[in-house]
């Protein structure tokens, strides 16, 4: 475990092999190193076209995982995504076929373009690392990572997740248009070829499996969980939100921070850490109430302002 204030050598080379990909993104890329160190699922909400599947696909092909992706569409079935038992006439035995969610990353293109039933396909898979098919539990590989992408609700075709689901994401990301500079760069860096499809594995499946379990080693003083169960009670009171932090949402804020730590090099847990990570981790979590909604206040803005109120432990 580092004890160090630099980044381990193999998540500098991770992040480095994203960003050749994703230019002008890096805090969008610590995050999603982040929720990787943390076993979390990712959630990167924007307009179509600014590389969301590309990022995902990226993290997929920078980690030596098996990986499968899955275009929602509203006529996908749960099944499509979960797999099912087919009849087999030369046996007469029905044997089942896995579906893509049995890899060690699934992509879940554009997820809010499918029904709700089949957003919940992914309910248990992404809370327990199993699958419940016909009766059955099925293990998922380890590690199991899911990179969702969704347009705004706004647009046409697209359905609001639920909050169910939306509470199993560790992270919500927005990337964002790049700056002028960036996306000039962005035209000469395909001009000939995709950087993407040059990429190579830097990290192995049996490395990032001990990172993860040396990021659970990370030490959390009690006065800086407390800070974190503070922030979320304060959710949870606040007169304007109707729905709070869930205490699943203080457990994944808990183990980002690990990973924050982990990522810069330390073995304990920083007040910077949950205040970084809760932009990322709590928004997604909380309901607006009508007054505030129609009122222009955003959830991010009212979890700042939370963070703000909260006195830090020293």
């Amino acid at each position: 475990m580092p004890t160090g204030n630099s980044q381990p050598e193999p998540l500098r080379r991770l992040q480095d092999n994203l960003g050749t990909v994703i230019r002008g993104k890096p805090e969008c890329l610590e995050i999603l190193t982040i929720a990787l160190l943390a076993g979390g699922s990712v959630l990167m909400e924007d307009v179509p076209g600014v590389g969301k599947t590309t990022l995902a696909k990226a993290l997929a092909k920078s980690v030596d995982l098996t990986f499968n992706r899955v275009q929602f569409t509203p006529d996908l079935l749960p099944s499509d995504i979960l797999g099912s038992s087919i009849y087999n006439p030369v046996d007469g035995k029905f044997n089942f076929r896995a579906g893509p969610i049995f890899s060690h990353v699934l992509l879940a293109d554009e997820i809010n373009r499918a029904s709700p039933r089949t957003q919940s396909a992914l309910l248990e898979a992404m809370s327990e690392s199993q699958a419940t098919i016909e009766g059955i539990r099925h293990p998922l590989p380890e590690p199991f990572l899911v990179l969702a992408t969704e347009n705004p609700v706004e647009f046409h075709g697209t359905y609001p997740l639920p909050e169910a689901q939306l509470d199993r994401f560790l992270v919500l990301i927005n990337l964002g248009y790049p700056d002028a500079d960036t996306e000039l760069e962005i035209l000469y860096s395909q001009q000939s070829s995709r950087p993407l499809d040059d990429l190579q594995p830097v990290l192995s499946r049996n490395e990032l499996l001990k990172m993860q379990h040396d990021v659970c080693l990370v030490q959390v003083a009690k006065n800086v969980g407390q800070y974190m169960v503070d922030i979320v009670g304060r959710t949870r009171r606040d007169s304007r939100l109707r729905l709070g932090v869930s205490p699943r949402g203080t457990l994944m804020l808990f183990r980002a921070a690990q990973a924050s730590a982990y990522l810069h090099g330390r073995n304990y847990v920083l007040p910077d850490d949950v205040q970084t990570l809760a932009k990322y981790v709590l928004p997604h979590r909380v309901m607006l109430t009508s007054q505030s909604k129609y009122g222009g206040a955003s959830k991010g803005d009212i979890i700042a302002d939370i963070i703000k109120q909260v006195p830090v432990p020293l």
